[in-house]
């Protein structure tokens, strides 16, 4: 039975029906379902489909969990599900399935979601964009010419096409909050620590990256938040604990914060016209909201930490690289990558081990002084992309860079790249799409995504809020009260509703 009301409710809200007896889990499912096949052909969200377990799982569904029954995609990164490949967007992990389930997982099937499948991703989640050679381009429902961001990409388009209410995402570099803007759903990015990074990693990225979801309303975010956080066994640190629940965060007011804001970006160079004009509005709102607005953002030197972070990708993608091909019983072969991470690969290769340490001690001390500019305020707002979403292919590399990654890969000839040489154009290009939400990953502090802002053309511009270091309930809150003064749950792309 078509439960045609389905893309109007949040996760929460299809738990409730269930419980109510209103609306079976299985029809919930069979209804997820029916829209991955009507919309994922254009789409590509969706990579791994698990109808079959799904459909097993709703029928044995529990009255346990805030989910209770709520369909559920998992991104097809770093989370492990028993049995279940994890590509990462690689073609060697993407026949290799999973042992077991890694801890968050266990937790997001404690909470009563169903999962369906597995969404898009780039390969190893390199990429603000999801358009690996593996599993193909994912598309933007707003608009199937352009990107729907990365490198949750496929989880942004899936919620946004209303075929899940909550898909699951990492962050490292900004993956949840990235296409939550390209996709106009709300995405936060937890404190370090905060979600379990078990059992098979102690960290990350060094601690850059975790795991949380992208979802239509603020309350959803926050009760899975609720659900899943707390170390595991073995974490090697946690969050700051909270006092009650981000759930009940959502429904508090935040009282008068003072906000700094800022349209400059911190490692690139230009922002569009559209998204200056979206965080101008922005301002506005919080002023008449009853918030203290004051131009200011920590300063930093956007070209050395852009080169210092890509010198920790390039170390941790090479890293990736070796291991697919361990795993794989192979050799390494460009052939078996995507150019733009073997070639970031090759960097991590020609780079010596004190360079990868004196990047990352570089990164921690700037960290140091990006936490003290928040004893001035309560929260900083900037833009999250510098632009709307970017047309597919636009970030690609260059048919020049791809010959030369192509060349020292088949040549196994290292030796040819300068690494010094090769960082900083890369660094540049790599970072002006995405200016400020790799520098919150750095420092570990809570950020978020809020779908506050819609172009001429309809397309999304999110905005970025970044808390204190275990400041979750204070963008919680916040985020609520911009819920309730400029929805957004009703605004569906054309042709999902």
């Amino acid at each position: 039975m078509a439960f045609k009301e389905y893309p109007r409710y949040d996760g929460l809200g299809l738990a409730e029906l269930v419980r109510k007896g209103e609306v079976s889990a299985l029809e919930l499912v069979e209804e997820a379902i029916a829209r991955i096949e009507a919309h994922n052909p254009a789409l590509n969200a969706v990579v791994y489909k698990l109808y079959d377990a799904a459909r097993k799982a709703a029928r044995g569904a529990s009255q346990a969990g805030p989910f209770q029954g709520v369909p559920f995609l998992m991104k097809d990164l770093i989370a492990t599900l028993a049995g279940v490949p994890t590509s990462s967007g690689n073609r060697l992990w993407r026949e290799i399935p999973a042992r077991h389930d890694s801890e968050i997982v266990r937790r997001w099937k404690a909470a009563g979601v169903i999962i369906l499948g597995k969404t898009n991703t780039p390969e190893f989640g390199l990429l603000p964009y999801t358009e690996s050679k593996t599993l193909g381009a994912a598309h933007n429902p707003w608009d199937l010419s352009r990107t729907p961001g990365g490198s949750s990409g496929g989880s942004g388009a899936a919620v946004a096409a209303r075929i899940v209410p909550i898909a699951s995402g990492g962050d490292g570099g900004g993956s949840i909050r990235i296409p939550s803007s390209a996709c106009g759903v709300f995405g936060l990015k937890p404190t370090r620590g905060r979600t379990p990074a078990g059992p098979d990693a102690g960290e990350i990225w060094g601690g850059f990256a975790l795991e949380h979801v992208l979802t239509r309303s603020v309350r959803d975010s926050a009760a899975m938040l609720d659900a899943t956080h707390g170390p595991d066994v073995g974490a090697q640190y946690y969050a700051p604990p909270v006092e009650g629940t981000f759930l009940d965060a959502v429904k508090r007011s935040p009282g008068k914060l003072r906000i700094a804001f800022s349209g400059k970006p911190m490692l690139g160079k230009h922002v569009a016209p559209e998204v200056l004009e979206g965080l101008d509005q922005t301002v506005q709102l919080l002023q008449r909201l009853g918030h203290e607005l004051v131009e200011d953002s920590p300063r930093i030197d956007g070209e050395a930490y852009s080169v210092a972070f890509l010198t920790i990708l390039a170390g941790e993608v090479r890293a990736d690289i070796e291991e697919a091909a361990r795993a794989a019983g192979k050799k390494v072969d460009v052939s078996d990558f995507d150019l733009a991470s073997f070639g970031t690969g090759i960097l991590g290769k020609v780079l010596s081990a004190s360079e990868y340490a004196a990047a990352m001690r570089y990164l921690l001390q700037v960290s140091r002084e990006v936490g003290r500019f928040f004893e001035s305020c309560d929260v900083l707002l900037t833009p999250v992309l510098s632009t709307p979403p970017v047309r597919i292919g636009e970030l690609l590399p260059s048919d020049s860079e791809q010959r030369l990654v192509k060349l020292v890969g088949l040549l196994n000839a290292y030796w040819l790249v300068d690494a010094v040489k090769v960082i900083k154009p890369l660094a540049a290009k790599t970072y002006e799409f995405v200016p400020w939400t790799p520098v919150f990953n750095v420092t570990g502090q809570p950020a978020m995504s809020v779908p506050l802002h819609w172009t001429r053309d309809n397309l999304p511009v999110g905005m970025h809020f970044v808390g204190r270091f275990g400041g979750e309930t204070t963008l919680y809150s916040l985020a609520g009260q911009l819920e309730e003064a400029k929805p957004w749950a009703e605004r569906i792309p054309e042709g999902y509703e």
